[in-house]
């Protein structure tokens, strides 16, 4: 099941305009001349320089129209099927519309919207908020509905919200809150919400009609408003305070979708991927502000604030799910530095059959290079090969006998950088293929003949390492210099450019940017990164299916295909017969290692609970379902402390390590160095 966001991400969200300002009155928003003349550009641009070389005909058009409506309401609570209906006349029109400036319908559909909205959330005010509801009924409300068909009345949509809110009132009492709280709580809680809506202006209409447009191409194609620009090359230089995690709304709640390395949020080890934020508080003893239901701006603007100060979070963790007990998480602001993002090593010790080994891991949380210093001229400006390359050094001086490089969570950075450090490990040849929209291939070539390291290698990944991750993984595993140990990667391989849309149109108003596909990578096999991502030789367990995470979750995603292979010469570092042997080592110790076996359960919890999206209204039910997620979080706790203190476990730093991916990658190294010994 794909389960969709509601919503775009965050820095898309953003992109995307939805920026209130206090004080706009609730008029009916109309579409300013420059936005037409943006759509024709736009389209123009989609049309004749897009990698994928499709055209903006009634086929995407009615794809736009579908996709434009799930995105004003991708919980299906607000239209029914006969608004659709009342717009069909637009369905194999918009296209046509925006070649002649006519951007119409973003327009009179949002106004249906917002009447929808308006009506729906007073209802919800003075009828369903003030209910004393009977929680010994046996029912049930569906949380992922995007995937449900559009109610054929509004009688539907009234059972629909009287379940909605409903849940929300049982969450509410069931963490001792009495009827009155409860009924002040979700008072305030759809009021905002009322109010928000009504302060949107045009700009953040058109915007969300574009990227409705731009995103049908493929999903990392995005129209950028003049305000998301700012916010854009804010983000990209590093400059915002915060915990360092990137959010988007699903449901009622804000998930976090990644964790920013180097942040406090990944520092602290708390926080983690499809946890579900529902309340922020400032300070040690600030208020917790209830945010379940809040637009993704409005929540990263409570979270985000002066470095040095404490942010708390009321979270759900992905690991009990949305019918766990919520947890209290206490941060403090601060910005990403590159330092933060740099290359960073450590030595693990580790004692197997009489024998010491020592096991170097370095960790690479991106793919940076310090531009302003190296075009300044300075000699020791930072870069990831120059980072890597020096620790490398400093690893062989301790006497490793062998490296694990580690790109979980990176997603990705320079091309070049990902070039130069597979070359670190390779004598030389060709890293990347890139295939642009005219067919041209171009070869990313490693010229130089040095090895810096030529030891046993292993490469960690899993789905959030991206885009420039996924070129050295594969390019590590194409040369077969090393193993690929972990999940497989995102899938994200594919190109971008920005283009101003003010070198095509002069007009008082300000207009925006288009980031846009042109190219695609390839490994030197000729097989695409894009889509299927890294497959590693050896799969641990992962709590996250393709179908849900990752490039193959987007349907506009662009698709896998094949190319003709480089000319280049593998290595005999790793053979078939030693990733069989590597494998069934592992498969043993996922049935008798009863740390690698928790973990696993673990990863198999967390999936199921990502999958359950139906939640209890019965009190009873609701209850014994947290209270067994709590007991089974504590039994994992419980677990911890065995294997910690199990009689005669190895006293090595191996043994002590709580990442169990880490763990079992550097146990995989040591069988490689056994393997060359023997």
């Amino acid at each position: 099941m794909v389960k969709r966001a509601s919503g775009l991400t965050l820095w898309l969200l953003l992109s995307a305009g939805w920026i209130w300002a206090a004080g706009l009155d609730t008029t009916r928003i109309a579409a300013k001349p420059v936005f037409g003349k943006e759509a024709r550009i736009i389209t123009y641009l989609l049309d004749n320089n897009h990698y994928r070389k499709i055209r903006f005909n009634d086929s995407l058009s009615s794809v736009v129209f579908d996709r434009y409506f799930e995105e004003l309401d991708n919980s299906k609570m607000y239209f029914t099927a006969a608004d659709l209906k009342d717009f069909e006349q637009y369905r194999y029109r918009i296209d046509d519309l925006c070649k002649v400036e006519n951007v119409t319908p973003a327009f009179e559909i949002y106004a249906r919207f917002q009447e929808r909205y308006r009506s729906r959330l007073k209802d919800v005010i003075t009828r369903l908020v003030p209910q004393n509801f009977d929680f010994t009924v046996d029912e049930y409300y569906e949380t992922d509905r995007d995937h449900l068909p559009w109610a054929k009345s509004k009688e539907e949509l009234d059972d629909i919200w009287r379940k909605a809110v409903k849940s929300q009132a049982l969450s509410l009492k069931l963490t001792g809150k009495k009827q009155e709280e409860i009924t002040d709580v979700l008072k305030k809680r759809f009021e905002r919400l009322l109010k928000t809506y009504d302060q949107l202006n045009s700009e953040d209409v058109f915007s969300y009609y574009m990227n409705c447009i731009t995103e049908a191409y493929d999903p990392h194609t995005n129209y950028l408003s003049p305000k998301a620009t700012d916010l854009f090359k804010q983000s990209m230089t590093l400059s915002l305070e915060g915990i360092g995690a990137r959010l988007q709304t699903e449901n009622d709640y804000t998930k976090v979708v990644e964790i920013i390395p180097g942040g406090p949020a990944d520092k602290s080890k708390q926080l983690h991927p499809n946890d579900l934020i529902s309340g922020v508080a400032q300070g040690i003893e600030g208020e917790m502000v209830d945010v379940v239901g809040w637009r993704i701006d409005e929540v990263v603007k409570l979270i985000k604030g002066p470095k040095g100060t404490i942010v708390r979070l009321q979270v759900l963790p992905a690991a009990t799910g949305v019918n766990g007990p919520p947890i209290v998480l206490s941060f403090v602001r601060e910005k990403v530095k590159l330092e933060d993002l740099a290359a960073k090593k450590k030595v693990i010790s580790y004692s197997t059959n009489g024998k010491n080994m020592k096991l170097g891991v370095i960790t690479l949380p991106s793919f940076y290079m310090d531009f302003d210093a190296y075009q300044k001229g300075d000699k020791n400006y930072r870069s990831t090969t120059r980072d890597v390359k020096k620790l490398i050094e400093e690893l062989q001086t301790e006497g490793v006998n062998g490296i694990v490089m580690d790109l979980r969570n990176n997603g990705g950075g320079s091309l070049a950088e990902a070039i130069d450090l597979t070359g670190l490990f390779i004598k030389d040849g060709p890293v990347v293929q890139v295939k642009s929209s005219d067919d041209r291939v171009q070869v990313g070539l490693d010229e130089d003949k040095q090895i810096e390291y030529n030891g046993p290698l292993v490469v960690l990944t899993n789905r959030f390492s991206a885009s420039a991750s996924e070129i050295f993984a594969g390019a590590i595993q194409d040369y077969h210099r090393g193993l690929v140990v972990g999940e497989s990667t995102y899938g994200k391989g594919t190109v971008q450019t920005v283009i101003d849309l003010d070198r095509f149109i002069k007009d008082s108003d300000k207009v925006g940017e288009l980031k846009l596909t042109f190219q695609k990578f390839y490994r030197v096999t000729g097989s695409s990164t894009q889509h299927k991502g890294v497959t590693p030789d050896v799969q641990l367990p992962s709590a996250l299916s393709p179908e849900q995470f990752g490039e193959s979750a987007s349907p506009s995603a662009l698709p896998w295909d094949v190319i003709r292979k480089a000319d280049y010469q593998s290595t005999t570092d790793v053979n078939d017969k030693l990733v069989a042997s590597i494998n069934k080592n592992y498969q043993e110790r996922l049935q008798f290692d009863p740390s690698l076996k928790k973990y696993a359960g673990e990863m198999e919890g967390v999936r199921k609970n990502l999958k359950e999206t139906r939640i209890s209204l019965n009190e009873v039910k609701r209850k014994k379902e947290m209270d067994e997620a709590e007991k089974e979080k504590s039994a994992n706790t419980n677990l911890d402390t065995k294997i910690g203190s199990k009689e005669g476990l190895s006293t090595d730093d191996l043994s002590k390590l709580k990442d169990e991916v880490l763990r079992e990658g550097l146990l995989i190294l040591s069988e490689m160095v056994n393997s060359r010994i023997g």
